[in-house]
Formats: structure tokens, C-alpha cells, sequence
């Protein structure tokens, strides 16, 4: 990918993945981005995961050829940005690793370290020159990690961005849904928690002259970079992205996913905007919770299972918890033969959420639809399609 004619990508994309992080599904693979400025002084940013070492070492000889790095730069400690710093050391040993005082502490703790490696601790706001290139150092603690910091380079306008701006997926797949959706599902899955961490970060490159944008993942973001902040302070101020409906269901026999379609269907029979469906059980987690944060408006539907709600429904309610989901309206519906209960205690895992607004209408199916359960699901229809 091209950067600029002084900084070159030395990165890795990874298709050997299955869950990144353990937990995340990437069908689209993996990138892990490194970058070189070439100046008076050689500058590398950030390593790669631990099973690229050798790839990304041959790139960055094939930029440097018999030249040797001046500094590493570590922005953030995650394994799969700085599991090769040893690696990297042992062919350049006589470069100076640069990070801040948490930087170093969890370096200490991830790896042997000795008095040999040349360490530069720098504070916010500290500039590095290599030349002509200046380098400031600007803190993002909590996005996502304490040690966290995004780098900018004031003499080709570029912020390299650590996880900020990233998404899902290799940089040599072509992605069928543009950049957004994983970047979405990247956001809300990793750093979403960390809304107000995100806007600080966003206040301070709001001060900037920006250019391009140099991520730890996915691509490099040098066109319509508006639209890419803009879509960054909507997620992390909790706004919604779109007008629109999700609606989550779990179903043990099928009635509750009747229940959920049914209500779809009179939505879009009344005009709603959008109305998108997930059964929990079997779409992807992450998706799930990608929707629940683009959408306005959001329907749980589940029954009532051992007095408490269906472990689907309740582990996805505790994702949006997690994540500090606020600003919409909920709607909910259960399912339940002989003591209906889930509502009850959907309601209750929500009170504590900030600026929740749940619908006046409930809806209740006690085993399968019938004229009365069908009647209250045209009710909200009517209600949410306003």
C-alpha cells in the first residue's frame, strides 16, 4: 500500500486466523500494520503477530536494504502488534525502542528485557525529529489499552492511528461491503466500551492537519477522511448511524422467531425505514451487536427459560451492557407457556443503562401466536413505526 514516497507499508496479512482475539470471526482474514519512514534517521512503527516475524522482517529489509532502523516506535502493547520486538531486536540490536513509561512496564512484563535495549520514554505531547520528519506523541490511554498512543507525523500529515481506524479482514482481499461494516464491527467489538476515551482522542485530532490515516489494521485511509471521522464520533457517542429497527430473537420451537418475523413484517407494512432480523443463536455475536449500535430502535424477543431468559439473549444483553449501549428506544416481547417472565427480566438487565427509552407496548405470547398475541405485535409495530 502506498503511504507516501518516505513512509513505505512493511505490514503482513494473515489468512491462517480463524478467531482473532479467541472470540472474533474473521472470514475476510487479518491485517497487521507496520510502516518505515525513510529519513535521515530510519523509523519503524509498531511490530506484527507473533507468526509473521520472519515475513515482516524480509519486508522491512527490502525497503532498507543495508540500511538499519534508527527507532521502533510502540504504540500499543497488544501481542499482535508487539510480539516481534525481540525478534526485531536481535537483527537490529542497536536501535532505540521508543514508547512511554506503561509502554516499557508491560514490555517488562510480555518479555526478558536487559540493559542493552536502548529505550526512549517519551511523555505526551514529546516530538522525535529524523530529519525532516517530526514525530509528536499523543496519548490515547483506554483506546483500548492504558499504554496506547497515536503518532503524528506533521511533514506528510499522517496519524498513525494504532487500533483507532482499523477493521476486520486482510489488506489483499477486497472487502464486498467497503470499509464500514467490519470497521463497525471492529469498533463496537474491541473499543466500544471506551466511548468517551475515543471522543478525547477525536477532540485531539480534530487540532491536526490530516492527511492519511495509518491504522494497525486494514487499509491506509487517504480519501473522503470526513467520512471516516465522522462515522468515529457518531460510534463513540453512543448515536445512532441509522433510523432504523434490529430486532434479536432467540426461540427454543420456533413460536418466538414466528413472534419476531411477524412483528418485521408489519413493520415494513407500515413504512418503517429499515428493519433488519438476527436469530442470536446462530448469527454472529459481533454482527449482532454491530446492528444494535447502528440502529435508532431495537426489539429483544425471547421466552421465558428456568424463570430467567434464554442464555443467548442474556449473554447479548450483557454484550451491549458491556459496551455502554445508551440512546434508543427497546422494545420487548417474550414467550412463555405457564409464567411468562421475560420482560420482567430483560427490563431489569436494562434499567441501569444510560438514556434507555423503553415502548409502551409489551408484547406477550403465551406459547403461540394467537389473535391476542398478534394483535399486541400490530400494536408496536404502530408504535415503533412512528
Amino acid at each position: 500500500m502506498f503511504v507516501s514516497e518516505e513512509i513505505k507499508y512493511v505490514g503482513v496479512n494473515d489468512h491462517e486466523v480463524d478467531l482473532f482475539e479467541g472470540h472474533f470471526d474473521v472470514p475476510l482474514g487479518m491485517a497487521y500494520n507496520s510502516y518505515v519512514i525513510l529519513d535521515e534517521k530510519v523509523t519503524v512503527m509498531d511490530t506484527v503477530d507473533q507468526h509473521f516475524g520472519e515475513e515482516w522482517l524480509a519486508n522491512i529489509k527490502a525497503v532498507l536494504g543495508d540500511r538499519k532502523p534508527d527507532y521502533l516506535v510502540v504504540q500499543h502493547m497488544e501481542p499482535d502488534h508487539s510480539a516481534n520486538i525481540m525478534t526485531f531486536m536481535e537483527v537490529y540490536p542497536e536501535t532505540t525502542v521508543v514508547g512511554n513509561a506503561k509502554t516499557f512496564t508491560m514490555m517488562g512484563q510480555y518479555f526478558d528485557l536487559d540493559g542493552s535495549m536502548k529505550q526512549l520514554v517519551v511523555k505526551n505531547g514529546d516530538t522525535l525529529e529524523t530529519g525532516k520528519h517530526v514525530l509528536t506523541f499523543v496519548f490515547a490511554p483506554m483506546v483500548h489499552w492504558p499504554e496506547v498512543m497515536v503518532t503524528y507525523d506533521s511533514t506528510d500529515k499522517v496519524l498513525f492511528s494504532a487500533d483507532g481506524f482499523g477493521k476486520f479482514g486482510a489488506n489483499d482481499v477486497e472487502d464486498p461491503e467497503g470499509w464500514d461494516c467490519e470497521a463497525r464491527r471492529y469498533y463496537f467489538g474491541i473499543v466500544g466500551k471506551y466511548g468517551m476515551q475515543t471522543q478525547n482522542l477525536l477532540k485531539k485530532a480534530a487540532t491536526l492537519d490530516i492527511q492519511t490515516i495509518c491504522p494497525l489494521h486494514g487499509p491506509v485511509l487517504s480519501e473522503d477522511l470526513g467520512h471516516y471521522l465522522n462515522l468515529y464520533d457518531i460510534w463513540s457517542s453512543y448515536r445512532a448511524e441509522d433510523e432504523g429497527i434490529f430486532i434479536a430473537y432467540t426461540s427454543v420451537y420456533g413460536h418466538t422467531k414466528a413472534a419476531a418475523e411477524l412483528l418485521k413484517e408489519e413493520l415494513e407494512a407500515k413504512g418503517a425505514p429499515k428493519v433488519v432480523i438476527a436469530d442470536l443463536a446462530r448469527e454472529d455475536r459481533y454482527e449482532s451487536v454491530e446492528n444494535a449500535f447502528r440502529y435508532s430502535k431495537l426489539v429483544l424477543a425471547t421466552t421465558t427459560y428456568n424463570m430467567d431468559i434464554f442464555p443467548y439473549m442474556r449473554d447479548f444483553i450483557g454484550d451491549l451492557a458491556e459496551r455502554g449501549y445508551q440512546n434508543r428506544t427497546i422494545a420487548l416481547m417474550e414467550n412463555g407457556t405457564w409464567a411468562p417472565n421475560a420482560a420482567k427480566v430483560m427490563r431489569g438487565m436494562l434499567e441501569g443503562l444510560k438514556n434507555i427509552t423503553f415502548a409502551e407496548n409489551t408484547v406477550t405470547v403465551k406459547s403461540a401466536l394467537k389473535d391476542d398475541s398478534r394483535a399486541q405485535i400490530a400494536a408496536l409495530a404502530e408504535e415503533l413505526a412512528k
